[in-house]
């Protein structure tokens, strides 16, 4: 049996309760997060937690570190001035998939390009569930929405192989189903030097359920279980045996160089330049 040892990491009482609806994966994700974060016997001192609007935004409120919960889809700009400003510090930014890859899109594929060592946990349900239901850009094409009553137009898009070609050193994807392989993904992501994106495919029991009749949250835990399949069994099949399935794993590990330490030699070399003009 797991040891339970999230409640010392959360605020009190007077947080709670959490406005997170039954059989939501947000909680899963949490609690996948801090474990990571404990194992890796990180103070709380030495994380700061980052989010923007929604449903998986709020996922700082309940925890005791330092944190900030910024406006929609600017939680990367915050993250970067937090480690620019003290490279030190664990940084973790929690995002759905409509604050990311939608108002955020632009600051997610740069903060790729940049590779900052910071760490964003996607959180992916396929829908704004906080907001009435809209279709979010990760919503499956042909998939009901409150913008999409006549089914979805639009092509999905895929989070890791976005973060990937936009430049981040890690990307790796696990569902709300696979709890220890996602709690391995986002330690592994905060241990690696540079930026790192989890996709945690999650299920929203609420809106998405009610537009697209998926059942109740454990029905579509279900779903993801059976519709994962690793990266080494994605090899093997098909476009044809791939549609509907979920590709968790590892994307990518890189080494590329991070941007705080090409920052600190940038800054040195200005002051080695500044000092040589004053010498002559």
């Amino acid at each position: 049996m797991m040891e339970n040892i999230i409640h010392d990491y959360l605020r009190p009482k007077k947080s709670f309760p959490h406005v997170w609806c039954p059989g939501c994966g947000d909680g899963i994700v949490l609690n996948a997060m801090v474990r990571a974060i404990h194992s890796l016997g990180k103070s709380k001192d030495e994380v700061v937690f980052v989010s923007g609007i929604g449903c998986s935004s709020r996922a700082p409120a309940y925890t005791d570190f330092s944190s900030l919960h910024g406006i929609h889809g600017r939680a990367l700009p915050f993250a970067t001035g937090i480690k620019l400003a003290n490279p030190k510090l664990t940084v973790v930014v929690f995002s759905g998939d409509g604050d990311a890859l939608a108002i955020g899109g632009n600051h997610f594929i740069h903060a790729c390009r940049r590779n900052i060592d910071i760490t964003v946990v996607v959180i992916n349900n396929n829908i704004y569930g906080m907001t009435g239901g809209q279709a979010s850009p990760t919503m499956p094409t042909g998939a009901y929405g409150a913008t999409a009553p006549y089914g979805n137009l639009d092509r999905p898009f895929d989070v890791c192989k976005l973060a990937a070609a936009a430049g981040a050193n890690y990307v790796a994807r696990a569902t709300a189903f696979q709890f220890f392989q996602l709690e391995k993904c986002i330690k592994e992501g905060i241990e690696k030097k540079g930026f790192s994106v989890i996709e945690a495919v999650t299920p929203c029991p609420s809106l998405y359920s009610f537009f697209n009749n998926t059942g109740r949250g454990v029905d579509m835990l279900k779903k993801l279980r059976d519709r994962a399949v690793t990266t080494q069994k994605a090899a093997t099949l098909s476009p044809a045996e791939l549609e509907d399935k979920i590709v968790t794993g590892v994307f990518a590990n890189e080494n590329f160089r991070e941007y705080c330490a090409g920052y600190a030699e940038l800054v040195e070399k200005a002051e080695r330049s500044k000092k040589n003009e004053e010498s002559l």
